[in-house]
Order: structure tokens, then sequence, then C-alpha cells
């Protein structure tokens, strides 16, 4: 007699017991060999469409870096998926990304990169940020061609409706983008022809082509990854947008890193693997030569830690973030030295609220430390109660952090506006200008000009709103 499947019972053990089965061969499946064979498999495709278009290749960060050889990387972008999102539909002046017209002028067009998570046809990164984008700067420098204003978006992705929700906030984003004051007569010598975003994924057709676009510079937003609809263990071992969320899979492992020692790695078996690629970073941590600091502007720079090899002259003062906690008695190391212990991460980004009046106040009185030169009789006296930091050698600054990108930028920030006017120059007295209240238009400003000067900069949401509360609480 045949027994109905309704019928059948299950122990609770036997159930635990599928779940953990289940659940290591998903683990399994989403193994770093895997992901690293999917990435390498994602690049090669990235490498026909760099043929294809004859066009350089530029990375949407932090993703798009892993599916590109470093020596075919023409630059990085750091467009965001959630400035796509549904509603908020974003133009970032905290990411202006317009280190990329250069390029796109001088090359006739881009790639950037970029990848998704599975069952999506392609980042919201690239089918909204990007060609939000581009119909804002065609706006705003091309004021007088009405034709060139048209905002385009994928139509197999995006629907009539959110394209038309999507254009309306145009005029507002570019006035927000007018409102930064940007040089726009320079930004419009770079470009020949208005931007026009073309999509391209795994399921478009290729063919090699020099084909010259007449009425458009081509921003080709390049979809890296292979879309999957089932589950991953459908697919034999391919993890489509497996460059994502390295946090959770890559120990530590960098894309340079990774092209740089792809062979061993790929050949290398699972269980062996972690021990490889910790050794690696470890390796490449004691290797890294530190770049130069980074100027943002005529006193200021940044810089990665460490910078063991540099020596800051006693004009320069250096502040140090580390990303340690570090008890704020012991910061001041001399006049002229700081270091700073806020943490890592986001822990980091809210202690900043609570360091910056030590820095500020810390700098300030660097700055109003007077350089011994002489002096006529008459002006000692008129001049010894009123100290000023452009007296002998200019003084400078120097903020490092462990990227050299996030903490020292919010720093930066905070220091320029309260020491510094909009040129990059010293206020004429620091005691007085620190205490100067700064409204969120004036810090957007001052944002502007440093994300210009220094496109790979990256300050996170976290950082920003501690500097904002900061200078306007």
């Amino acid at each position: 007699m045949a027994t109905a499947t309704s019928s059948l019972i299950f122990s609770p053990q036997a159930n635990h017991n599928f779940s953990r089965i289940l659940g290591d061969l998903k683990r399994s499946n989403l193994s770093i060999t895997n992901r690293l064979r999917s990435i390498q498999e994602d690049a090669a495709f990235v490498s026909e469409v760099a043929a294809a278009f004859s066009r350089p290749l530029i990375a949407n960060e932090r993703c798009g870096s892993w599916y590109i050889a470093p020596e075919k990387k023409a630059g990085s972008a750091y467009f965001k998926s959630t400035d796509g999102h549904t509603g908020q539909w974003q133009f970032s002046t905290r990411r202006l990304n317009l280190q990329l017209l250069a390029v796109i002028g001088q090359h006739d067009g881009c790639i950037i990169v970029d990848s998704t998570r599975r069952g999506k046809r392609m980042p919201d990164a690239l089918s909204k940020t990007v060609p939000i984008w581009c119909c804002v700067l065609n706006h705003v420098l091309f004021p007088d061609s009405p034709s060139f204003h048209e905002l385009y978006t994928p139509p197999n992705t995006i629907s009539k409706s959110e394209h038309a929700q999507m254009e309306a906030r145009i005029p507002e984003h570019a006035a927000a983008f007018q409102a930064l004051s940007v040089d726009v007569s320079s930004l419009r010598q770079q470009l020949k022809k208005p931007l026009r975003p073309v999509w391209i994924t795994q399921e478009s057709q290729l063919a090699p082509t020099d084909e010259v676009f007449e009425d458009f510079h081509p921003v080709v937003c390049c979809t890296s990854s292979r879309r999957v609809l089932g589950g991953e263990m459908s697919e034999g071992g391919y993890i489509q947008g497996a460059g994502d969320d390295t946090e959770n899979w890559a120990l530590g492992l960098t894309p340079p890193v990774f092209w740089r020692n792809a062979e061993a790695l790929l050949s290398t078996p699972e269980p062996d693997l972690p021990d490889l690629v910790r050794a690696l970073v470890a390796d490449q941590g004691a290797a890294i030569d530190t770049a130069a600091p980074r100027q943002i502007s005529p006193y200021m720079c940044v810089s990665c830690l460490p910078f063991t090899h540099l020596e800051s002259p006693p004009s320069t003062c250096t502040i140090a973030i580390h990303s340690k906690v570090i008890d704020p008695n012991a910061w001041v190391k001399s006049p002229s030295l700081m270091e700073v212990g806020v943490g890592k991460h986001k822990l980091a980004s809210r202690n900043l609220r609570l360091a910056l009046p030590q820095i500020s106040d810390f700098v300030r009185r660097f700055l109003l430390e007077r350089t011994p030169e002489p002096q006529h009789a008459e002006e000692q006296d008129s001049d010894a109660n009123t100290p000023s930091p452009l007296s002998a050698e200019p003084k400078r600054i120097l903020i490092a952090c462990e990227t050299g990108k996030d903490l020292s930028i919010g720093v930066a920030l905070a220091l320029q506006c309260q020491f510094f006017d909009g040129e990059g120059n010293y206020y004429n007295d620091a005691r007085a200008a620190a205490s100067v209240g700064h409204t969120k238009s004036e810090i957007r400003v001052r944002l502007s000009r440093i994300m210009t000067s220094f496109p790979e900069a990256n300050p996170s949401r976290a950082t920003l709103q501690s500097v904002n509360s900061f200078l306007m609480g």
C-alpha cells in the first residue's frame, strides 16, 4: 500500500540536518575560489567590451576594480547605486566625478565598469545614477542647446513612469550643481559634444568597432557580471556580482593583490586558500610604499598612513588619525604633531564629531604661534597682541588617515571652513576665523573644491554628518 507524502513525519533532528546541509552547500558554492573564478570570467567579458569600443576602462568603485586588470584601468569613478534607488534619483554634490570629463573628451567617451547582485540586469548606479549625471552636466555645460538636455535611461530596465519622475528632478539637480560655483567654463572646454549613456551587458551583441559617435560622447555603462535568475548552485560555481561585499569574503584581498597573484590564487585548493590570501595581504602591507601626500589646497595636504618616510618641517602641522582608540589626553605629541585615535569604520566617523573640537583647538594654537623674525622697534609693540599665521614661512597642514580618503577628508573640510577662505588662503586672524558660523551650502561648496582637486577622495556620509554637526552645532 502506497504511503501518502502528507503522512510522512520527519523528526526535528532530520529537519535540522537538512537545513544545515543546504547551508553548507550554499557556503561551498560561495567559496573564495568560486568568487575569484567568477571575477576572472567577468573580467574577460570586460576586456571584450574595451576591444569593441576602443575606449578607456573606468572602475566604478569599490566593486568595478575587481573586473579590470590594473594595467588596463584608466581611472576610477564613484557613482553610488543608492543615489539611483527608486524615489531617490540623486545627483551627488559630494561625488562629482568631474575627473571623467578630461578622459571622455580626450578619448571620445569611456567605459564605466560595475556589477550587481544575483537576479538584477544591471546596477542602479549604471541604469540611473550615471544617466542623471550625464543629463545634469549637459544642462549646465550646454545651457543654450535644449536638444542636448534629454534624459536617457535603458528602456528594458526603467519604466516610463520612473523615467518621467527622474527627468522632472533634473532642473533642481542642475541648480544644486551650479550653486557649488564650479568653474564651468574650464569643464566645458574639455568636451566637444554632450554626454550620453550607452548600456552593455553580457546579453549584448558585441562587434569590434572604431565608430565615432557624431552627436555625443558615449559613456558606456558596462555591467560585467552575467545575470543569474536562479540560485548559484545551478550555475556550476558562477557567482553574479562576485566582487561585491568584499568585507564578507575577501579576507583583506584587494584587486591589485588578486591580479598580481591570480595564477597562484586560482590554482590553490580551497582549504589552503585562506592562508595564502592572508600571507599575500600581509606581504602587500609590509611592501607598501606610501604615496606622496595629495595637495588639496595651497596650504593643506592629505595622505594615508603610515607616512614614516616623511620628514615634516616645523612649519607643518601634522594630524594622524589612527584606526585604534587612543585616550584623548595622549593625542598631542608635540606643538606640531597630533595623533588622534578614533577607531574604525562607522565608529570612527561618529567619534570624529567628538574629536574635531580638540583638533580645531590644536590647529588654531599652531597657527597662532609666531615664528621669530626680525622686526623694527616701532613694530614690536603694535604687533605683540595680533599673532598671524602668515608670519615668516607659511604654515602648512598635513592630515592622514588609514586610507587618506575618508576621515582625513572630513578633518580637512572642517579646517578649511574654519581657517581658510574660499580660495584656500588663510584668514588673517585664525582666532576669529575659527569662531565664524557656517551654513550647509558653504560646507557643500568647500567640499566640492576638495573633491575637484582630489577626485579619489571618498568621505562617508557618517564622516560628513560629524563635520556638519561640528561646524553648525
